[in-house]
């Protein structure tokens, strides 16, 4: 995903959806993908976003903050953004989740967490 596609048209929804279904109880803190780590998203989340973790804050490479990677997430964002109507509170977007989680294959599952199985 381009830098310029994860500012104009992901995060702003993000970041709305965060306030309106988490208002004032958020922080947001993204991963290491590119997109994520670029200046300019970076600057766009200092103005329109004042309570997130900036990448120089982030801890240094931990699986264990985020072992299912970038495929399981991208594919639960993915079919969040495609899910009408979108949730209006906590216990909506929950249901929703577990709904979206449910529907998952388990084989991408598996393969994201077996690096952090020992």
């Amino acid at each position: 995903m381009s830098v310029e596609y994860y500012v104009n048209k992901i995060l702003p929804n993000l970041i709305e959806d965060c306030r309106r279904i988490l208002p004032g109880q958020f922080i947001f803190q993204q991963d290491g993908a590119p997109a994520h780590t670029a200046s300019l998203a970076q600057d766009w989340l200092s103005r329109n976003c004042p309570e997130f973790i900036r990448k120089e804050e982030w801890p240094p490479n931990s699986p264990d903050l985020n072992p299912l990677e970038y495929r399981v997430w991208g594919a639960m964002l993915d079919k969040y953004q495609r899910y009408v109507p979108k949730s209006t509170n906590i216990s909506e977007l929950k249901t929703v989740l577990k709904a979206i989680w449910s529907d998952l294959p388990q084989g991408p599952i598996d393969e994201d967490c077996s690096h952090i199985v020992s």
